[in-house]
């Protein structure tokens, strides 16, 4: 007799999946640079580094480092070995995910590389929910990181070289961000995952990357809002991950065009990792700039029962440094992560 599974979960509409097991974000760590750890956030960050090399021969390694240390921070809390974990997930922004390659070669976990640029941290979490809530395995290893150094020359230019930024670049976080995602545990679960399509607005600029990702995140708020039949009031907070001081107008005056305002529980983590007097013009980056502020502060306050309900959207900019020499735009992509503080489904319009 065939015994047929209970089903894990269910689509609605037309890119959001809810997972009937919702699986908990049951433990974080996060690493950040000096810098990072002299912004607004710094005292929520595990640990803020004193130099950005981490003693290492190249920014890769250096990369690879604060990755590590933030994926055996996320086990240590939860008195967790590698050898408890099924799978890790990881990304990165510089070729071929060396940084991830290079840690998940030390961690000695199964191991799936992933791309999104800087959407890495909310395309993890959506992948490991999906396979844990779907009982394929027990408990999820996920991480992102970014370093500035290694993104300015992976993207545009070494840093010796001391081109000038345009007052609208933004700065890549040098930092790791990274979770355990376990259907048993305590803390804040994944209560569905809206995809992303990929958007062109047709943005040709490597600096203006905010404006690249914006009608992506645009599109994904949408699609999740007319797949889920809610309000953007529903959510305490909606997180963008790294539009930037450009990217988050455009995104604004994107969503009114749909009739949707998110001016009073908007946060974007590019705008909100660093000062503005830090000399980062037109706000953060990178893979871990949303990751270490969602799983440093966000996941605080969930945990501690200060945001009830937060829609975590990573964003991305899908391009490479040969794509824009040959002349073509900057597609971008964001998925998006709903979170709640609480297994409950009684405020969920799905039930």
């Amino acid at each position: 007799m065939v015994e047929v599974a209970e089903k894990s979960s269910a689509k609605i509409g037309n890119q959001t999946i809810k997972l009937t097991r919702t699986p908990h974000i049951s433990s974080v760590g996060t690493v950040v640079g000096p810098k990072e750890g002299k912004g607004p956030y710094g005292e929520t960050f595990d640990e803020i580094t004193q130099d950005n090399g981490l003693g290492q021969i190249s920014w890769d390694l250096a990369e690879s480092k604060y990755l590590e240390k933030a994926l055996q921070k996320a086990l240590q809390k939860e008195n967790l070995t590698t050898s408890d974990i099924d799978l890790y997930l990881g990304g990165d922004l510089l070729n071929q995910i060396i940084s991830s390659n290079l840690a998940a070669r030390n961690m000695g976990i199964p191991f799936y590389g992933l791309y999104g640029a800087c959407s890495t941290a909310a395309e993890g979490l959506s992948i490991a929910s999906m396979l844990v809530s779907g009982k394929f395995v027990d408990r999820i290893l996920v991480g992102t990181s970014s370093h500035h150094h290694g993104s300015e020359r992976q993207f545009r230019f070494p840093t010796e070289y001391g081109g000038q930024r345009p007052p609208y670049a933004q700065w890549t976080v040098t930092g790791a961000g990274a979770a355990v995602i376990s259907l048993d545990g305590n803390g804040p679960v994944v209560k569905s995952v809206t995809t992303g399509k990929v958007v062109d607005l047709g943005e040709k600029d490597p600096y203006d990357l905010g404006s690249a990702m914006a009608p992506a995140a645009a599109d994904t708020l949408t699609a999740h809002l007319q797949d889920t039949d809610r309000d953007p009031e529903y959510y305490d907070l909606i997180i963008t991950g790294d539009l930037g001081l450009q990217g988050s107008s455009l995104f604004k005056d994107l969503l009114n065009e749909n009739n949707i305002n998110v001016e009073t529980n908007h946060l974007d983590c590019g705008l909100a990792v660093y000062y503005s007097s830090q000399d980062v013009h037109g706000g953060g980056s990178g893979c871990a700039c949303s990751a270490v502020i969602f799983y440093g502060d966000i996941w605080n306050k969930l945990q501690n029962n200060e945001l009830d309900n937060v829609l975590f959207m990573a964003t991305g900019a899908l391009h490479s440094p040969i794509s824009c020499a040959q002349g073509e735009s900057i597609p971008g992509i964001c998925h998006a992560v709903e979170i709640s503080n609480s297994d409950s489904t009684a405020k969920s319009p799905f039930t």
